[in-house]
């Protein structure tokens, strides 16, 4: 069953989308300020540049920081991860289920 948030959730408030990129920045040891991702750019290819072994460490630190499931067989993944916003636009909606 899908945990994708719904078209009527609110998203992510600017200070959640910046909490979530210091945890990708922090979780990755990134050589770049939280501040410098884009909120829609890509996570993968062309945009961030990370891989299925980001992601899931990502994913590790996100759902023990919040306390939320990300299971790497999600049929959503390929949207929740699409980008930094709809990252944290999908833990903030998880958190408010």
């Amino acid at each position: 069953m899908s945990t994708t948030p719904s078209e009527n959730t609110p998203g992510a408030t600017p200070a959640f989308v910046a909490e979530i990129a210091g945890i990708i920045v922090s979780a990755l040891n990134l050589e770049m300020s939280p501040s410098e991702i884009d909120p829609d750019g890509s996570l993968f290819g062309e945009g961030l540049g990370l891989d299925s072994i980001d992601i899931l460490e990502v994913a590790l630190v996100i759902s023990k920081q919040y306390g939320i499931q990300l299971r790497a067989d999600d049929e959503d993944n390929t949207h929740i991860f699409r980008s930094l916003r709809s990252l944290a636009d999908y833990v903030a909606a998880s958190r408010a289920a």
